[in-house]
């Protein structure tokens, strides 16, 4: 599955920006999908992810609650809703593809997603 990511932009905090994620391939329905973001210095990290096999949502404790991931399977597309976006928000924003059945421990570990995009610059300004 190849992924495309869109969305990103210059907000100021308090503002609110939603992530698309599209994907190519007609098997797109059968994976987890979560997204991760690399803020400049810092190593990637886990943002949200939303499980394949019965719509289980997992969340990084910074975005719980300004944060909401979703998916159309229809149209091949999982979204982050942003909301209350803050400074440390600004990271670039990947979307990844992993396995349809993955247990709750692994699905905020990037090493269980096989497919990532190219990633989208979303810059807060305070």
């Amino acid at each position: 599955v190849q992924l495309q990511a869109s969305g990103g932009g210059v907000v100021q905090a308090g503002g609110f920006l939603r992530l698309s994620c599209a994907a190519s391939g007609r098997t797109f329905s059968s994976y987890t999908m979560g997204w991760f973001r690399q803020a400049p210095g810092k190593e990637r990290e886990f943002v949200a992810t939303i499980r394949r096999s019965d719509g289980n949502t997992r969340y990084a404790d910074s975005v719980k609650g300004r944060f909401t991931i979703s998916r159309d399977n229809a149209k091949n597309m999982v979204n982050l809703q942003m909301n209350i976006l803050k400074s440390e928000d600004t990271a670039v924003y990947y979307c990844a593809a992993g396995p349809r059945h993955i247990i709750v421990s692994a699905m905020t570990n990037e090493n269980q997603y096989n497919y990532w995009g190219q990633g989208t610059l979303v810059t807060v300004s305070s």
